[in-house]
């Protein structure tokens, strides 16, 4: 099946024969039309690709038309993959046929990759050198990171399992170029200060499967420097910073001056654009992220700070940032230009409340406490990104929901990434990877560089060390895969089958069964925690596993489900690992969770007909 899709998604391209002499009229008519009129049949987009090898390979006219390097591959390949065309200068001279062919290849070995996936990793999380394949793939990335996004574009509720592993692979690739990317930023000297560029790679990495590009969102803060200097032009016509051009970094020195773009930046961004800080939302992790602050218009002291500095800077204004407690500040200088100066020589600008400027007494107002001198002083790129993450990480660790805890994963990736000795990270990483059962080899990595960083952490890592070779032990032991056979005695009272949406009586939730015993098979203590005793049943009936909507998965006793009469899709992040496509009424199983469940299938087509015909007959 796998095979088949990969065939039916891509076209062969022939190779250019020798061309024939045209025979037909029809053909001899053809090719005495003018040139342009030829090249326009040949764009029109209703011929394939297949189609115009074999056009080429007619007559010399026709072949000099398709040539390799010319219009007409050039369309097709733009038809073929339209998001490509941007990598390409309209001042190069590209290959078109060739890039064409290197396209497709690329497209059938990631789809090849893609397929293999789920038989090689259904039971387990993809481990750490599960990409191993698609990183060794020789060819340019960005053509398979787009047949990547290609099956995650498919229409319809089909080839879910394709597109999970397709996500799960375009992640993790975009998420090292992301964070190679990042690393080469923070080799900088500290004098490099491009505040913004450090916040769109922690943003990039966070939100990896998004358009996210420092181009597009300094496209956007470009659009409200405009307005900004639309409003100062009726304040001061003759302001400098109505000269500046872009991608200049000059300073004006007269405070007057930069008086007047804060005022004009104000206006513009608090009045007229409405933005303002998320009181209401406060603890969002979209407020960290630049292209969000700048959609919905709102953020924390810190991202707001960023944009408002990058806006200023751009006028003229050398604001500057100031790693403030519990409130993030900037500061404006007020002191002559080489005169000693004190923090009294400032005045701090808190862009999270509408540009208000503050006292050093004000500013500890704001917090409620008194703080150092110290603490009034400018930061580097690299504090200020430590600050975000750190924002970012206090988030993760809050995740209920979310029990993949993505969030907290991607923090910890990018505070390692700025400061990889840290040992207390690095043993909540180890702890984090180790309570998800996933990559126990490169947990035992971590433990060993803690030991080797903090030998005082021994009775910490020596736990993890032991239960961890224990977990890998357990893996080495498991043998073949477990079938469970409806026909079996020992199951005559499982009711329900995989695929099927269930509602929870008691909790009302909607969830789909990925997986069921015939007894409840967690231990005592989960039975005790979960109260299981007092059901009518007790723990001597069928349990299901289940993915709900909320994005948790659960295990549910038979006698508290019962079937959804207004079946739904469930967005669970999970269900492409189980399932290959949604019906409307039940999910299919993919052919890996079928093996262990060959008979589910046929009850479940039973199910659909007795429930939710009759339910169609009814309402007829």
């Amino acid at each position: 099946m796998a095979a088949a899709a990969v065939d039916s998604a891509m076209e062969v391209v022939p190779a250019q024969a020798e061309e024939a002499a045209p025979e037909a009229t029809g053909l001899s008519c053809l090719v005495n039309l003018p040139g342009e009129v030829l090249e326009y049949i040949l764009c029109s987009g209703s011929l394939t690709a297949a189609d115009i090898g074999r056009v080429s390979s007619t007559c010399r006219r026709l072949r000099e038309l398709c040539q390799s390097s010319g219009k007409v591959w050039k369309e097709q390949f733009r038809v073929r993959w339209p998001s490509l065309m941007k990598h390409y200068s309209p001042t190069d001279y590209v290959n078109w046929l060739e890039e064409y062919k290197v396209r497709q290849k690329a497209g059938l070995e990631a789809r090849k990759i893609v397929a293999s996936f789920s038989k090689r990793f259904f039971s387990e999380h993809v481990p750490c050198n599960g990409f191993s394949d698609i990183e060794n793939l020789e060819g340019p990335e960005i053509f398979f990171e787009d047949e990547l996004v290609c099956i995650l574009n498919m229409e319809g509720r089909k080839a879910l399992t394709w597109k999970y592993y397709a996500k799960k692979i375009l992640y993790y690739l975009r998420q090292q170029k992301i964070l190679n990317n990042l690393k080469a930023f923070l080799q900088q000297p500290d004098d490099y200060e491009s505040y913004l560029e450090g916040a769109v790679y922690i943003d990039q990495y966070c939100n990896p499967l998004s358009d996210i590009s420092l181009k597009d969102i300094q496209a956007q803060i470009d659009s409200i420097v405009e307005l900004v200097c639309k409003t100062l032009r009726g304040i001061n016509s003759r302001h400098p910073s109505l000269a500046f051009k872009a991608g200049e970094s000059s300073m004006i020195m007269e405070i007057e001056l930069q008086s007047q773009v804060l005022d004009a930046m104000n206006y513009v961004l608090y009045d007229q654009l409405k933005f303002k800080g998320n009181r209401m939302d406060y603890y969002n992790a979209l407020n960290l992220y630049m292209h969000q602050v700048l959609i919905r218009r709102t953020g924390i002291p810190i991202s707001m700070s960023l944009l408002y500095l990058t806006i200023a800077r751009q006028l003229g204004v050398p604001l500057e940032p100031v790693n403030f407690p519990s409130h993030f500040l900037l500061r404006w200088c007020q002191g002559a230009e080489g005169a000693t100066l004190d923090i009294f020589d400032y005045i701090y600008i808190d862009a999270f409340g509408k540009g208000k400027q503050l006292t050093v007494k004000e500013c500890e107002y704001l917090i409620g406490q008194h703080v150092t001198a110290a603490l009034y002083g400018v930061v580097n790129v690299k504090k200020v990104l430590q600050r975000m993450v750190g924002n970012l990480l206090s988030l993760g660790k809050r995740e209920g929901i979310d029990q993949s805890y993505q969030l907290l994963r991607d923090s910890l990736d990018l505070y390692l990434a700025m400061y990889p000795d840290q040992v207390q990270l690095l043993l909540l990483q180890a702890r984090l990877y180790f309570h998800l059962g996933i990559w126990p080899e490169k947990v035992l990595d971590i433990l060993q560089h803690i030991q080797t960083l903090d030998p005082g952490q021994h009775g910490a890592v020596g736990y993890l060390v032991q239960h961890t070779l224990e977990h890998i032990e357990r893996k080495k032991e498991e043998v073949g895969v477990e079938v469970k056979l409806r026909s079996h005695e020992k199951h005559r009272d499982v009711c329900y089958s995989i695929g099927l949406i269930m509602k929870h009586k008691r909790y009302g939730y909607n969830c789909v069964i990925y997986g069921w015993d015939p007894t409840c098979m967690m231990g005592h203590e989960w039975i005790r925690n979960m109260n299981v005793h007092s059901l009518p049943h007790g723990h001597h009936q069928p349990f299901y596993n289940v993915l709900v909507e909320d994005g948790s998965c659960r295990y549910a006793a038979q006698e508290n489900l019962e079937y959804n009469v207004e079946p739904q899709e469930i967005s669970h992040p999970d269900v492409g690992r189980y399932f290959s496509e949604f019906t409307g009424t039940h999910y299919i199983p993919n052919a890996e969770l079928e093996i262990r469940y060959p008979e589910d299938l046929e009850s479940v087509y039973e199910t659909v007909q007795n429930i939710y015909s009759a339910k169609k007959e009814n309402v007829e």
